[in-house]
């Protein structure tokens, strides 16, 4: 790492350099120079000084700073003296620029300051376009302006010559004075200046701006830095529309200015094309009734000190978003801050001491914790002579009227002070500078308590203490002096009461009337001293006001400078560096007011610590509970939904912040430019729904869905490089959710469980409130957490009881371990699936059967819609998890049959196909199969080794206590089976039992007291019966006609009612269940549009709805809920979509928590889903028993 500097001034405008290879302050060579403040950059430093002329400091460098000057010498041929310089009257001049539009004879040419001195005299380039010429740099042309070549031609009217001159810049390494605009007026006084921007160029370092401010509110540029031109050309006036009193830019495009109100702006639009930037937008001040007093930026940090001396952190900043979301408070009173190299923080603190962040890293921008800068003090250029008794007790000597006086006070005037008349009650009036930090009844030493030798006549007579703060020039006069009986205006008039309430500028009553008062009054540095010495002997006395917990030197030596600024702008430092005047072993301070009992008792608590024979160091924590910041960057792919839809390169930033008292709060930021224009989007991760992982176009992608995104159908939509990547981004976002709603461990009893098409699994945490009638919440904002493993369809209920089945047949039993990611004690999962593409051909009589259809019809190669072209070459597995397994093959096991060769016959596309051909059938399909495989780790257990089609447990009340919960399944032959020794203790049960049938099944479901319903294959209905807890098999199937003209294909039992669905998405409810007719009566027609439905133990219903009204472009499958339900309207009244886009099944069976009920007014509005027109109610006969 290369040597780099970190500046600092003293109240006395003195300047010092700090190396991070030394060890030592040292003094610049230039003993009269006094600057009011520094900022630094990458080999340079700026400041401005007390005469309010800027100054540039070069750091040496090996390759010297060079300038060309460079005029062009232009002639006309005539036929009389030939080439000359006699021009015609509308010819350039005859030495001008290489436009020819300026005059720029050889004698014009000027050193710009004395920081430059000419390398020689004016020469002829010999070159021609970068060749050598024998024309003795003569370029021929027809006529101004043309195209000038060295060869001269028959035509050749005109030509011209370079003359070059070098000067070279002779300030590096000490400090030199910027030369005023010429002809340009200057700018007025400038009271803050602040260099930054030069990594915004491709050649890091090599461009840096420099923006200032005015003693009346005005910024500016500075124009021209060049690695050529250091010190720039000219001053340009940005346009505000308030008036700024101190301003901060960072490395990058980030800028951000204080006014003088308390409030902040922000520069928007900085790039290398407009380095001056578009707009302004204003930002408040972190709190409404505290002013702001200085802001640092860095490259994606803001850090502001408020008028109370309180540290804050901006969230969310970056290029993308300059403005930032919020503030976040840091433990610490510091007086300025200043963001450097990397994102360090420095800090002058409220006793004048330098401070360093510590932890500050990419991923903590906040840091831990302060800790000071305990370099010593060189003398080997100046000897800074020892402070007498005064000075010890914080009195400043009188200093030179150049650094005391303020550019904006220069005209001033003050008479001495009188001692007698200073009292505590006696207000200061101040310059209304908001860069000017008072000093307060936290930052102003008292004087030290009395004893017996001290007469208190003295005390009262002794002048008050006083530090300067800053180059607050009014502040900066020494308490020594007599005032003036009529107090001298500030340029911006404050009212008195005004100056009372924010500047704490005041004289403080005695340390008897404050000691008690206020526990965190100023430091007594004797009696700290003296307290710390007898229990803290290896700790020196630190040479900063006020604290006294730095190292510095021992009694004899010299003491510290009392610090006014710090640049770090310059100092190559990061959280590794391994700095010898930045100690990772010294305390990091939490507040830097402490009392000598303070002090005093944590020496104690430190030399106790180190006693201890189980810690080998000192505690590194902070000693306040102060925020932090942690954030986790990447690089990923954002969908753009809208036209022209495609993938993007976008940056994410996942920031999340510690409150003292542990809270937690996140932020998702995705970064992306379009049309060269920054833009940003932000999730709160307290406001996410879901994070699923999705299909698209094979790459790695996951959906992040809020509450408004599920509203709107438009999940954010991220992809990863790698399937790592994914993941990681995946728990990540998923933990912070998580901890944001305060979701640990595994799914409780009542969890409602969930799969998508894809076969993910997930799961949601009920409130009480989820089936409360009158205060229902939106189904849109329930959260929904992935549980890993892979399922087809799942079931539950409220005992803890899981059972999941694969899309290969495979049943897996719930384990109940806690986890949103695998972990090595997990399972290895297993799943396999077949992927389908349908081949489509038309009859025509001349060839017969062919892939040549009709401009309307299907493509030849297809999904089973129709809709969508699919051929075997293009067919990809459902993600990157899944590999393949087996070859593609004609699958002659598709409903409806086949003939074969595998083909399905219909008159046209899309009706229903057969398997047999007949005379008015124009067109066929045949389905070809391919087999994928996915294998990963979650908390399941396999159930071998029958493979199931369908599952149900019996729903309970959470409070029930059963032996053995019933469990019914169907095998993938449609037999039915039910499992034994089934309970908590032993979830996946001991052997299973047949129960015999005369035809297979398609869908079962066990209700409340022991309710079988199943469904077979053709569709019919049948109710099992006499099934107890002592004949968990039952004794008979009663068959229960189906709804006219309709085929059931799935069916769900609750507490006491029973809903079914068709094979045309048709949801149906039984009516005329009672305890003595369990079958029912009739079929009612509730809703279309249902793919799924689940009947609750409080016979809630929940279904997946096969599409979301208004929104046809979205991926079929959304869940949705039926509200309304209850004891006297158990059909419901309306429904409720939730999340959606490709959700495969539901189960609400193990949600039994019964909130209060309370009457439900009518519905306002109409359900979301049409309904159709009820056709009367079927009446069924009596059932029958098979």
């Amino acid at each position: 790492m290369s040597i780099t500097l970190l500046w600092a001034v003293d109240v006395y405008g003195r300047v010092y350099s700090l190396s991070t290879a030394g060890q030592r302050w040292e003094r610049d060579d230039d003993m009269l120079l006094e600057l009011k403040r520094v900022t630094a950059g990458k080999g340079r430093c700026w400041g401005i000084g007390c005469d309010h002329r800027v100054y540039l400091n070069m750091m040496p460098h090996e390759t010297p700073i060079r300038y060309r000057e460079e005029t062009y010498e232009n002639q006309r041929w005539n036929p009389v003296d030939g080439f000359t310089d006699t021009l015609l009257p509308t010819d350039r001049w005859p030495w001008s620029d290489v436009t020819g539009m300026n005059p720029q004879p050889l004698h014009s040419f000027q050193l710009p300051c004395r920081s430059w001195e000419w390398e020689g005299d004016w020469y002829v380039d010999q070159s021609c376009g970068g060749e050598p010429s024998q024309t003795g740099g003569w370029e021929y042309a027809v006529d101004f302006p043309a195209n000038f070549s060295p060869d001269k031609k028959w035509n050749s009217c005109v030509r011209r010559r370079r003359w070059i001159r070098y000067r070279r810049y002779t300030a590096q390494g000490s400090w030199a004075k910027i030369p005023l605009d010429n002809p340009r007026k200057p700018p007025l006084p400038l009271c803050d200046i602040s260099c930054g921007g030069w990594e915004m160029s491709d050649e890091s370092g090599r461009y840096p701006y420099l923006w200032g401010v005015s003693q009346q509110g005005q910024v500016w540029f500075r124009e021209g830095i060049h690695p050529r031109v250091p010190e720039g050309s000219s001053w340009e006036e940005v346009d505000v529309h308030k008036e700024v009193a101190q301003i901060s830019i960072g490395p990058k495009d980030l800028l951000w200015a204080l006014l003088w109100d308390g409030n902040l702006l922000v520069r928007m639009g900085l790039s290398l094309d407009s380095p001056t930037g578009t707009s302004w937008v204003e930002v408040e001040s972190p709190r409404k009734e505290v002013e702001a007093l200085h802001v640092a930026v860095g490259v994606s940090v803001v850090w502001v000190v408020t008028k109370d001396y309180k540290v804050w952190f901006r969230r969310g900043v970056n290029s993308h978003n300059p403005c930032g979301s919020g503030w976040i408070s840091i433990g610490g009173e510091m007086m300025t801050v200043d963001v450097g190299l990397n994102d360090q923080v420095w800090a002058v603190g409220e006793d004048r001491g330098l401070y360093f962040r510590m932890g500050v890293t990419p991923s903590e921008p906040s840091g831990n914790g302060w800790i000071p800068v305990s370099a010593q003090w060189g003398n080997n250029k100046e000897v800074i002579p020892p402070r007498n008794e005064c000075e010890i007790n914080n009195q400043l000597t009188e200093a030179s009227q150049a650094s005391v006086l303020s550019c904006t006070d220069s005209d001033s005037e003050l008479g001495p002070a009188d001692p007698q008349n200073s009292r505590s009650d006696t207000p200061v009036v101040e310059a209304a500078d908001p860069s000017v930090v008072p000093l307060g009844g936290a930052d102003t030493p008292t004087l030290p308590p009395e004893t017996e030798e001290t007469p208190r006549a003295a005390q009262q007579d002794a002048p008050k203490p006083f530090i300067p703060a800053s180059d607050s020039f009014i502040n900066s006069l020494v308490s020594d002096r007599e005032q003036t009986p009529t107090l001298q205006p500030s340029i911006t008039e404050i009212p008195q009461e005004e100056c009372e309430e924010f500047s704490p500028a005041q004289i403080l009553p005695t340390p008897e009337a404050t000691v008690h008062n206020s526990p965190w009054s100023n430091v007594d540095l004797e009696g700290a001293e003296a307290a710390r010495s007898a229990q803290a002997a290896g700790l020196s006395v630190g040479g900063s006001r006020g604290l006294g917990l730095e190292t510095s030197q021992g009694v004899g030596e010299e003491d510290a400078p009392v610090w006014a600024w710090i640049s770090g702008g310059g100092c190559n430092v990061d959280a590794s560096s391994q700095i010898s005047w930045l100690s990772s072993t010294g305390p990091l301070i939490s507040s830097l007011s402490l009392t000598p009992v303070q002090s005093a008792a944590w020496s104690e608590q430190q030399q106790q610590e180190k006693q201890q024979e189980h810690r080998e160091e000192i505690s590194k924590k902070p000693l306040e509970k102060s925020n932090s910041v942690w954030v986790r960057k990447g690089a990923l792919r954002w969908w753009r939904d809208w036209k022209p839809q495609r993938w993007v390169d976008v940056g994410v930033a996942l920031e999340q912040s510690t409150k003292p008292d542990g809270r937690k709060d996140s932020i998702f930021f995705v970064y992306y430019t379009q049309y060269d224009e920054k833009k940003y989007l932000h999730v709160l991760i307290n406001e996410v729904t879901a994070l699923v992982p999705v299909l698209r176009d094979c790459h790695y992608a996951f959906a992040v869905y809020t509450a408004q995104r599920i509203k709107q159908r438009w999940p954010l939509v991220l992809a990863a490089q790698t399937e790592k990547d994914m993941n990681d981004w995946l728990h990540l976002l998923s933990d912070c959710c998580c901890e944001s709603r305060g979701i640990t461990g595994p799914p409780s009893g009542q969890a409602l469980w969930s799969t998508t098409s894809k076969g993910d699994i997930l799961v949601h945490e009920p409130s009480f409130s989820l089936e409360a009638p009158a205060q229902t919440p939106p189904c849109d904002h329930m959260f929904w957490r992935q549980v890993p493993g892979h399922l087809r369809c799942i079931e539950s209920n409220s005992l803890g009881l899981v059972w999941g089945i694969g899309w290969d047949g495979t049943a897996w039993v719930y384990s109940g371990r806690s986890g949103q990611q695998p972990t090595p004690g997990d399972a290895v999962q297993t799943d396999v699936r077949s992927v389908h593409v349908y081949e489509n051909q038309r009859w025509n009589p001349m060839t017969g059967y062919t892939d040549k259809g009709l401009p309307t019809d299907r493509p030849m190669w297809s999904d089973e819609s129709g809709l969508r072209e699919c051929t075997k070459g293009n067919t990809h597995p459902p993600t990157p998890q899944w590999s393949w397994v087996s070859e593609w093959a004609v699958d002659h096991n598709v409903p409806g049959g086949t003939d074969k060769e595998g083909w399905q016959y219909a008159a046209d596309f899309p009706t229903t196909f057969h398997g047999h051909k007949t005379l008015k059938d124009f067109v066929r399909r045949r389905r070809w199969t391919r087999k994928c495989k996915i294998t990963l780790r979650g908390p399941w257990q396999q159930v071998p080794p029958i493979p199931l089609s369908d599952i149900s447990l019996m729903p309970c009340l959470a409070q029930s206590r059963m032996e053995q919960v019933p469990l019914w399944a169907l095998s993938d032959k449609g037999d039915v089976l039910c499992r034994l020794g089934v309970s908590p203790q032993n979830p996946a049960g001991s052997s299973w039992l047949h129960v015999g049938t005369d035809q297979p099944f398609k869908s079962i479901s066990i209700g409340g007291a022991n309710q079988v319903w199943a469904i077979a294959k053709d569709g019919a209905v049948f109710y099992r019966g006499s099934v107890s807890p002592q004949n968990p098999a039952g004794e008979c199937w009663y068959h229960i006609p189906s709804p006219s003209r309709q085929t059931l294909r799935q069916l769900s039992v609750g507490r006491t009612s029973v809903f079914a669905v068709d094979e045309n998405n048709n949801l149906w409810y039984r009516q005329g269940l009672t305890p003595s007719y369990p079958q029912g009566s009739a079929w009612e027609l509730i809703s279309n549009n249902v793919t799924k439905v689940s009947v609750g133990p409080l016979d809630q219903v929940w279904i997946i709805a096969d599409g979301v009204p208004g929104f046809p472009a979205e991926t079929p499958g959304a869940v949705c809920h039926r509200l309304g339900v209850g004891p006297m309207q158990p059909k419901g009244q309306s429904w409720d979509y939730g999340i959606g886009g490709g959700w495969e099944h539901i189960s609400v069976r193990g949600n039994s928590v019964e909130a209060p009920r309370a009457p439900h007014p009518p519905p306002a509005g109409s359900s979301r889903s049409p309904l159709p027109v009820r056709p009367p109610a079927q009446v069924n006969g009596n059932a029958v028993g098979v």
